[in-house]
């Protein structure tokens, strides 16, 4: 007679260890991690909404460092540039003799008459700038930068005390640039007076 194969007896239902998940509990895990990754994702894209636009931002900040660069490289002297004791007065007082200016003290902040930061006469002094503001970024010449129509750009120049620099011969310049989105980037940096003669 041919051996039979005895057939593997399964323990009780009871014995038996679960093996894996249900479909209703793998549907319920899908679903939890679905709700839970949605609500992550309404964070994060209400977050980068409400932030400002990085290119923005550091576009703005590119600006305003041009432009401090800009006015900190002007002359700050007791007489105006064009004055021809500039090189060699001490004071900002009017009169004769080299010590003083002879013809304009550069006191007064803010351009001479005429003067414009492109035009001719041109901005000559670091007080010069201050009151500019420009609406559309320009270069020194006058000349319009493409793609840049939507920033302004505004400038104080104030006396500022500055360590052990005498009062008077230091200024602090503050530039503000404002772009799309409510961007806005303030610089400050200070220029002290530079004059051969200076005490």
């Amino acid at each position: 007679m041919p051996a039979m194969h005895a057939r593997p007896r399964l323990p009780p239902r009871s014995h038996r260890s679960a093996a894996g998940l249900t479909l209703i509990e793998l549907l319920m895990f899908i679903m939890v991690v679905g709700l839970a990754l949605a609500a992550v994702l309404q964070v994060f894209a209400l977050a980068t909404k409400s932030s400002a636009d990085p290119q923005v931002q550091r576009q703005a900040l590119a600006i305003a460092e041009s432009l401090l660069q800009e006015v900190q490289l002007q002359p700050f002297t007791f007489c105006d540039p064009d004055d021809a004791n500039v090189a060699t007065a001490t004071n900002a007082a009017v009169g004769a003799g080299t010590l003083n200016c002879a013809t304009q003290a550069e006191s007064a902040m803010g351009p001479e008459a005429g003067e414009t930061r492109s035009g001719v006469p041109q901005f000559d002094n670091v007080n010069d700038y201050h009151g500019f503001s420009m609406n559309g970024i320009a270069d020194i010449t006058g000349t319009a930068v493409t793609g840049l129509a939507d920033y302004n750009v505004s400038v104080t120049v104030a006396p500022a005390g500055l360590g052990g620099v005498a009062a008077g011969d230091a200024l602090r310049i503050t530039v503000t640039v404002t772009g799309p989105g409510s961007t806005s980037v303030t610089l400050q940096g200070y220029r002290t007076r530079h004059a051969p003669n200076a005490a």
